[in-house]
């Protein structure tokens, strides 16, 4: 954008930022998530490095947080408590390196790396070795007088264990996952509003007027800094003498000699960041020689020598730029928000389901507007919710179409739903879908045959309907357009490889109305082959459990279908084969398996199919039912439920010792 959109931009984006900050720093209160603060945050950043003269004094870049509350004593901070400049990116880190050798080209540039812990900074000044003073960081240069709480944190000593004269620590205050939950379910028994995270409840207890509250509250404290420190020459050495003076620490610092070795700290740490105790968003990354970040100063309100390296942001906001419609293999149409690029998660997202107009209506979502959307690790990027604040002029209101936008049949919505069907179910859209559905590795796990190939398949007239995949020769390939003679190969061998389906996967595959993997398996299991579903009632399809009404009609229509006859008529002619399934004992036989997270070497549909054949159940939720939870990396929130119910959770590496036994 131009200097004159910039400004304007620049604008909107202090006054939303600053709406914010008032909410969460001075009255305690979170409209949106702290990643999508950062992110727009980031943005602001951006652009004001674009054009630095648009800086002003007070932009929130310049300033670190908060007023102070009123009822506390106010404390001036001798050295301001500065804040952190946010990178997300190995480029953004290696970009502030180069800042700093231009500033300081003689400096020794290796790292300190520590957790960036979720929770509140905090000032402790010591006297003669006696605790005198705690107080919060306020707004940078003044904060809160919050001795007396400070008192009650454990992991702060009240009298150093060794003699020194006059000091002034740095540390944060935080609250573990534990005491967090235990914390929530006393709100939810009592009936009282749950907390949204442990850091908002750590800066809560610390600003108790009353320290007895601050006490229940088992909050814990990290020391990372010793200021106006002439003894030590390098950064980690502080944290050694910070241990001997009796202070709680961080256990899982680096020192790191390159930024590569700084990439590979952050990413192993957003790995395993569940199995630590308490909360971390990011790493510090510190300048270990502490004359190098002497002499490197300061920008603004920002210390050159150190940056907060973010975990990738699970939420951030962006522009949409325009809404798509999209045709689902059943008809349906799903509203797609075009987004101008942004990375979340790690990765850059550029579309994102707005899921039915119902939910477009309900989240006021316009073209043009500034959104927050919300990505964790495989899950499809979604818009969570709409910043009016930075609607710009001329934003346009969404209407889903009357007609299909691929084939121009007429879209009806379902009566008293929100879903809007194409009435074609011959419409290319709905077929190529379910096609490309069939083959995925969920279902048939054909290797080699991907969305593009099918769309050729389909216009060379090749391919109709799934039966069709198993009648393509070698000679059909090769006539494709860029097709070679090994690559035609191997997608027969690989259709031939496939030729064998478990029942379970088949019916999956089929794509039937509401049918997913878990309920495919379970009628695979209760009827055990295509004919005997053929010819179950309605009554008899219900008893399966978990098949509720509309889904029990969904799978007897189906079957009650002349279309669905001639297609499994066709499979047979064409070679396919469908197993039965295989019941056989093992570690598994009668209990209920939930899997959460990535299993590694072995895919969630590859797992679930073998707990089956040890005798295994298998679930997509965590209930009371559950015996067995698998938490694999990157593990979520079923885990924590998991743990809340009592039930057993292994690793993904003893789930698969399991197997081999």
């Amino acid at each position: 954008m131009n200097k004159e959109e910039a400004k304007k931009r620049i604008a909107k984006l202090r006054e939303e930022i600053e709406h914010h900050r008032y909410l969460y720093h001075v009255l305690d209160k979170q409209e949106i998530s702290d990643a999508a603060q950062d992110s727009l945050k980031h943005e602001l950043h951006t652009l004001e490095q674009q054009y630095p003269d648009l800086i002003t004094s007070d932009s929130p870049t310049q300033r670190v947080g908060g007023e102070p509350l009123k009822e506390f004593k106010e404390v001036k901070h001798e050295i301001p408590m500065l804040s952190m400049e946010d990178v997300f990116s190995l480029d953004e880190l290696k970009d502030w390196e180069k800042r700093n050798k231009k500033i300081y080209p003689d400096g020794k540039y290796h790292y300190y790396c520590e957790l960036k812990v979720d929770g509140l900074a905090i000032e402790l000044k010591y006297k003669d070795g006696f605790l005198v003073q705690g107080s919060t960081r306020g707004d940078g240069r003044v904060g809160e007088d919050v001795t007396e709480n400070i008192k009650t944190v454990e992991s702060i000593p009240l009298r150093l264990r060794k003699d020194m004269p006059s000091l002034t620590i740095r540390g944060e205050v935080y609250m573990d996952k534990k005491q967090f939950d235990e914390l929530n379910e006393s709100q939810k028994k009592q009936g009282k509003s749950l907390y949204a995270n442990p850091r908002n409840v750590a800066a809560g207890s610390i600003r108790q007027l009353d320290s007895k509250i601050t006490a229940n509250r088992k909050l814990k404290c990290l020391a990372y800094d010793i200021l106006e420190d002439q003894k030590h020459q390098l950064h980690h050495e502080e944290h050694e003498t910070l241990k001997e003076l009796g202070f709680r620490i961080s256990s899982q610092t680096e020192i790191c000699l390159t930024l590569d070795d700084v990439a590979d700290y952050q990413a192993k740490w957003f790995k395993k960041r569940e199995t630590l105790p308490h909360w971390i968003d990011g790493v510090v990354v510190v300048i270990d020689d502490n004359e190098t970040f002497r002499r490197l100063g300061t920008v603004g309100k920002t210390p050159r020598g150190m940056i907060a390296f973010k975990f990738p942001a699970e939420e951030a906001t962006t522009v949409v730029e325009d809404i798509l419609v999209q045709v689902g293999r059943r008809g349906t149409l799903t509203p797609v928000a075009v987004l101008k690029p942004v990375v979340v998660a790690g990765t850059t997202v550029s579309r994102a389901t707005l899921h039915n107009e119902q939910e477009i209506r309900r989240k006021d979502v316009r073209i043009g507007d500034t959104v927050i959307i919300h990505k964790a690790g495989d899950i499809i990027p979604e818009v969570v919710s709409v910043l009016p604040g930075l609607r710009p002029k001329g934003a346009k209101e969404f209407h889903m179409p009357s007609k299909c936008p691929i084939c121009g049949s007429t879209v009806v919505k379902e009566e008293g739903g929100a879903i809007h069907r194409c009435t074609n179910k011959l419409c290319s859209a709905q077929q190529l879908e379910g096609l490309v559905h069939f083959v995925s590795r969920a279902a048939a796990d054909i290797e080699g045959i991907g969305p593009k190939l099918i769309e050729k398949l389909v216009e060379e007239g090749l391919v109709r309907d799934p039966a069709d995949f198993y009648s393509l020769k070698k000679e059909d390939l090769i006539n494709l357009e860029r097709f070679a003679d090994k690559s035609a190969e191997n997608i027969v061998e690989s259709i031939r490889a496939r030729n064998e389906l478990p029942l379970g996967r088949f019916l999956f595959a089929l794509g039937i109305a509401h049918v997913g993997s878990v309920t495919a398996n379970d009628l695979a299991n209760r009827f055990n082959t295509i004919d005997k579903i053929k010819k179950a009632s309605l009554e008899e399809i219900k008893a399966v459990e978990g098949v509720g009404e509309i889904v029990a009609q969904s799978i007897f229509d189906y079957f009650r279908s002349q279309q669905t006859d001639k297609l499994l008529v066709k499979f047979e002619e064409n070679g396919l084969k469908i197993e039965k399934p295989v019941h056989t004992r093992g570690v598994f036989s009668g209990k209920t398996i939930v899997i959460t997270g990535s299993l590694g070497e072995m895919s969630r549909e590859e797992a679930w199919e073998v707990i089956r054949n040890m005798g295994g159940k298998v679930s997509e939720s965590v209930g009371k039912g559950t015996d067995i939870l698998v938490a694999g990396e990157d593990a979520g929130s079923k885990l924590e439920k998991a743990k809340k119910l009592g039930k057993k959770t292994i690793s993904a590496e003893e789930f698969l010792k399991m197997l081999k036994q």
